[in-house]
């Protein structure tokens, strides 16, 4: 299990110095136009812009591609559960071997719906990935005017994302080494996965109380106004990036409406 979206190390990329909460809004603006639409065209423009920033935000496509594995595993899997239950089977017919039966409209609904999958998840860890844990708290105080307390907590769930990976392998291994091995019974695979999983969250609860715990004890929840240490001005480039973000919102709806 790896945490795609952890937090990279910082980088000097053009869009990756960009202020968080510009980078957000322009992530929402982005992904809720593709959220509105199953038009192929308008989706598949959209992940056409997301492999080209990629540069920008201080990632090669290909590295994007192998962060975002789990999406595109999903995207498969929307694909495979369609071609074989899907209820609409309307439209010529290009497929038909015994049971299976994949038909234009089948095809063409697995394929938004996939696109759309990959349109959200992509920039999304296109955005998560290229944002530093501090500065985001930071720009969420300063920029977004949120409370302290929420912007420290976020932080530090942002900081823990990472140690997700590190856990599911800590575990896994302890159960190899007791002697706990699925091997190749798919069964028992999925009851390990299952039972591993359920570990998994145990510990991140356990970690999250006593977190909040050493917080509060630490006068996070004084209720006092806490200064800035660290200014962080909001640029005309984070507005140019915000503008860039709606207006490619635009363009996917424009596409989608042809």
């Amino acid at each position: 299990m790896t945490a795609v979206a952890a937090p990279a190390q910082r980088s000097d990329a053009t869009l990756a110095r960009r202020a968080p909460v510009a980078k957000i809004v322009a992530l929402a603006l982005f992904t809720t136009a593709a959220l509105l639409t199953r038009d192929v065209a308008a989706l598949g423009f959209a992940l056409v812009v997301t492999f080209a920033a990629a540069p920008l935000f201080g990632i090669t496509p290909w590295g994007l591609l192998r962060r975002g594995w789990p999406a595109l595993l999903g995207a498969a899997t929307v694909v495979l559960s369609l071609a074989l239950f899907a209820a609409d089977r309307s439209g010529t017919v290009l497929v038909d071997f015994g049971p299976v039966v994949i038909t234009s409209t089948v095809l063409s609904n697995a394929l938004s719906l996939a696109l759309r999958l990959l349109a959200i998840a992509l920039p999304s860890i296109l955005v998560f990935s290229t944002t530093d844990p501090t500065d985001l708290a930071d720009s969420l105080v300063q920029h977004a005017r949120v409370s302290p307390r929420f912007a420290i907590g976020a932080l530090a769930a942002f900081r823990l994302v990472g140690l997700l990976g590190d856990e599911w392998r800590m575990i896994a291994m302890a159960r190899r080494a007791r002697g706990i091995d699925a091997g190749r019974n798919p069964v028992r695979w999925l009851r390990l996965f299952a039972s591993t999983t359920f570990g998994l969250l145990v510990g991140a609860i356990r970690r999250g109380t006593r977190l909040a715990v050493a917080m509060d004890a630490r006068g996070f929840d004084s209720g006092r106004p806490r200064t800035v240490a660290r200014p962080m001005p909001w640029r005309p480039a984070d507005w140019l990036l915000v503008a860039a973000g709606a207006l490619l919102a635009v363009l996917i709806q424009l596409i989608a409406h042809r």
